[in-house]
């Protein structure tokens, strides 16, 4: 399906070319955070200057939760990039299908707050509206007029990327014409926080945070929190064609897999996520040698990167294309991670350049990949992967051609 949108909201900036000069910076965004100020993780990477107010207006930024305003930026954006316009379009022809993992916890963490100090009447009656996950891809049909298939993924930290593949299917099925698709999160809040530490799954380097998210490095310990949204409009390529519409490149492949192995942790042998891959590919036509970029899912943990390095090494063997993952950079954005990174994959598709990985010194031993490193790289390609992989085994990867 063609892509004619993107909209990024990240802690690179609020825009497409905002987010991406700032992950082609290479440098990590991780820093002390207020709003985590007393736990034993207390920074994170956030959206510098988000202003929903300015930019949504204070009634609208009022009645919906952080995370949606983030996927509601992002979506206007690419909405906006696509050159459509809501108050022409036809509305049951326009789907939206949007991921989220850990929605409401700004409203949640107020709500909390006044039970624990005995003031119910304090909690706020939108407390539930503007939590509940499938709220986001609702506001955003609302807000944008787009009234066919209206859907929320969650698939942790995959739930981005299955957005876009569901998103791709609803097209290819004739359900619509045009899709509003992409992922969206907002965990910064203490309790976030303190669980992923709990679950030992956060960096704990506090004497430099903004070297902490360091992916496929030898001394990595974890991800960094994060928040953002991304947002991608896929359209049937007859309809944008019939409209003019730019073709920024092609999502030509989706693959879904689960581990069926562990609630948190990867399969040793990289067994599902070999599978999505490999049903990408498939559902692209494509092989392993159309590949000539792969967006890492590279969060920065010990086991996983090892063993998404250790994947791409048996896919591609000794000739493993250039690899980048942009969470050295901002950190993971959960459920928004997989279409952030997908729309980052259509630009390097685009522009014929690999962002680098932020704070990789040395690669780890063993690993036998082709990591972009402190500078862009300009490549020739034409075909792309984008990994996102969840917990509870839940697996998503995109096959993207250059337009």
């Amino acid at each position: 399906m063609a892509v004619t949108g993107l909209g990024l909201v990240t802690p690179a900036g609020v825009g497409v070319e905002e987010s991406w000069t700032g992950i082609c910076a290479g440098s990590g965004l991780a820093a002390r955070d207020e709003v985590l100020t007393g736990l034993p993780v207390d920074f994170s990477c956030w959206v510098p200057g988000f202003d929903a107010a300015a930019l949504l207006g204070p009634r609208l930024t009022w009645r919906i939760d952080r995370f949606t305003q983030l996927a509601m930026v992002a979506a206007r954006q690419a909405v906006a990039d696509a050159a459509l316009d809501p108050e022409e379009w036809d509305g049951p022809r326009v789907a939206v299908v949007l991921g989220v993992a850990a929605a409401g916890g700004d409203t949640w963490a107020d709500a909390y707050r006044s039970l624990a100090e005995g003031r119910v009447d304090a909690i706020s009656p939108l407390t539930l509206p503007r939590s509940l996950p499938n709220m986001v891809a609702g506001e955003v049909s609302m807000d944008l007029r787009a009234t066919g298939p209206c859907l929320t993924t969650s698939t942790a930290c995959a739930s981005g990327a299955t957005a876009l593949g569901i998103a791709r299917d609803l097209l290819r099925s004739g359900s619509c014409d045009i899709a509003i698709a992409g992922g969206t999160d907002c965990a910064r809040v203490p309790m976030g926080s303190a669980a992923f530490y709990r679950l030992g799954a956060l960096s704990r380097r506090r004497d430099d945070p903004a070297a902490a998210s360091r992916p496929f490095d030898v001394d990595r310990d974890g991800f960094v929190l994060s928040e953002g949204a991304g947002v991608v409009v896929l359209e049937r390529p007859e309809h944008a064609r019939a409209r003019g519409a730019r073709i920024r490149g092609y999502l030509a492949g989706y693959g879904a897999s689960a581990d069926g192995f562990h609630a948190t942790s990867p399969r040793p042998d990289g067994d599902g996520a070999r599978r999505a891959v490999e049903a990408a590919l498939a559902d692209a036509g494509a092989e392993p040698a159309d590949v000539h970029h792969v967006n890492a899912h590279g969060t920065s943990t010990p086991q996983g990167d090892r063993i998404e390095a250790n994947l791409l090494g048996t896919l591609f063997g000794s000739g493993t294309p250039p690899v980048t993952s942009v969470k050295g950079a901002i950190g993971h954005t959960l459920g928004a991670a997989g279409a952030v990174e997908a729309a980052v994959t259509v630009l390097s598709l685009e522009r014929q350049l690999v962002p680098p990985t932020a704070n990789l010194n040395q690669l780890d031993e063993g690993l036998a990949i082709d990591v972009v490193t402190k500078t862009p790289r300009a490549h020739r390609m034409t075909g792309a992967l984008s990994n996102a992989f969840g917990f509870g085994g839940q697996n998503a990867v995109l096959f993207f051609r250059a337009a």
